[in-house]
């Protein structure tokens, strides 16, 4: 495996618990990570949704692990999905103020893994 199959891999391994926190049983989850109560239809819907788009990517980039033809797309959109996630928790950071300190994590490694993405695209091209 080369450093941009294991990238890929290390990151879908890392989003998945992440993608299933938010919707496989939300009203639980969300309410034990950041204390948020989910009861109502619509709103378990949207994290059920975003839920499925992180199990798409995240197949997305395993499929670029296994797949040579795919896998330069596949860093591309790890890249922009990172760096997209990370410049709405910056602007919420900037609007709203501090939120839960998991959600500094995650923008830090956001950040992270959308500047080794672009690292290991610059260095492919």
């Amino acid at each position: 495996m080369n450093i941009r199959q294991v990238f890929l891999l290390i990151s879908a391994i890392g989003l998945f618990p992440i993608a299933l926190s938010y919707g496989l049983v939300p009203q639980k989850s969300l309410k034990y990570l950041f204390e948020i109560s989910v009861f109502d239809t619509n709103t378990i819907h949207i994290f059920r949704a975003v839920m499925c788009l992180y199990l798409a990517l995240i197949l997305f980039w395993i499929i670029g692990v296994f797949k040579v033809q795919s896998r330069q797309a596949a860093l591309y959109s790890l890249i922009v999905f990172m760096l997209g996630l990370a410049a709405g928790r910056i602007l919420s950071l900037i609007i709203d103020g501090i939120p839960h300190w998991i959600l500094i994590i995650y923008l830090l490694l956001e950040l992270g893994f959308g500047a080794i993405g672009l690292l290991l695209v610059k260095k492919s091209d």
